[in-house]
């Protein structure tokens, strides 16, 4: 959404309201104006003349105007914000001059008001200056949000920036250098698997330093992948994986925040896996239904090992991952677990608009 109020600082005019609210807003304008003048009419018939002639008038200005603004808006978005002001506003004044020459036209022929000339440029010039004068206040008043809208778009990247830095800065350490150590015992020992492992190795921190934030959640599966590979060697094949996904037509359309799901399963296997000599199954299960992305993690607790659970749940904070789902897909994104006896449930729910429906 917010990428779509940054496109151009000049809204869709006619989806900021449907066309009866603007025939509406004409009107009740029309009959403040008219009210306005009203000095200059003596009886109730001059009065709804004069309305009627200015609402016809400011329906031929606004309506059209409109309309063409947002059928330029691919030649607009090309050029300078002065040049289109100046393009808008006397687009506008054009508007007013041929409607106010065509309404006054019409209602000498049919005899409605006298024909004065003198009266008649003074009025065009009237209204050609006072629309172009609101025309230009409206502009300046989108130009200050699209601003706005602008500083906000670079407050939210430098927050997922840092967000970013900081994963990183979680998985380079820990993980560079155990990755090393698997990859020097394994070269002479076993230099087919030392150079399968470090073909993961390349595709994984290729994908963490890309700077991407949001990816197709095929990508992510195959990163969690490639790093489920590499911990599995490191973890002397302590670690079952198994994977229950959506059809590939359905996770076509999927997408997630870059590295979410990898560190939520990275966290599982440094405060699980790694403390323990036992083997450790791990489910991961995902589903999309009625627009939302729920993945379900379950990770058989140890049997003969003690892992404290009240150490446990202080770790399984997932408090960075949370705040970037949420800062793409809103504050109903969520990650949340539950310990058990035998089990931590990690369930990663956020929204997600099915494009296809």
């Amino acid at each position: 959404m917010l990428a779509e109020r940054l496109e151009f600082f000049i809204p869709k005019l006619m989806e900021v309201m449907k066309l009866w609210q603007w025939l509406l807003y004409i009107f009740f304008w029309s009959l403040f104006v008219t009210v306005m003048e009203r000095h200059g009419l003596a009886t109730w018939s001059d009065f709804l003349i004069k309305f009627s002639c200015r609402f016809i008038q400011n329906i031929l200005i606004v309506i059209p105007s409109l309309y063409l603004v947002d059928y330029l808006r691919p030649i607009f978005k090309h050029a300078s914000i002065s040049s289109v002001t100046i393009r808008v506003v006397l687009l506008m004044m054009l508007a007013s001059i041929i409607s106010m020459t065509s309404v006054m036209l019409v209602t000498v022929n049919i005899g409605l008001e006298e024909y004065d000339l003198q009266t008649f440029i003074f009025n065009v010039l009237f209204d050609t200056l006072f629309t172009g004068g609101f025309t230009l206040v409206f502009l300046l008043y989108f130009l200050r949000i699209h601003r706005e809208l602008n500083a906000l778009k670079s407050s939210f990247e430098y927050k997922l920036a840092t967000q970013n830095d900081i994963i990183k800065a979680r998985i380079a350490p820990h993980f560079f250098f155990n990755t090393l150590n698997t990859l020097t015992s394994l070269i002479e020992s076993n230099p087919a698997r030392a150079s399968s492992l470090l073909q993961h190795v390349s595709a994984l921190f290729r994908a963490s330093f890309t700077g991407a934030h949001e990816v197709s959640f095929e990508e992510e599966i195959a990163l969690c992948e490639h790093y489920l590979a590499i911990e599995s060697s490191r973890l002397a094949d302590k670690l079952e994986v198994s994977w229950q996904l959506p059809d590939e037509d359905v996770m076509y359309d999927m997408v997630i925040t870059a590295l979410t799901l990898q560190s939520v399963l990275e966290k599982m296997l440094i405060n699980v896996v790694e403390m323990t000599t036992e083997t450790i199954s791990m489910e991961i299960k995902v589903t999309w239904e009625q627009h939302r992305v729920i993945t379900v993690i379950s990770v058989d607790l140890p049997k003969k090992t003690l892992i404290v659970n009240y150490n446990l749940r202080q770790h399984m904070d997932f408090h960075i991952q949370t705040e970037r789902l949420r800062a793409y897909f809103g504050h109903s994104a969520d990650i949340k677990s539950i310990i058990t006896s035998t089990q931590i449930i990690t369930v990663m729910d956020y929204p997600l608009q099915d494009v296809s429906l």
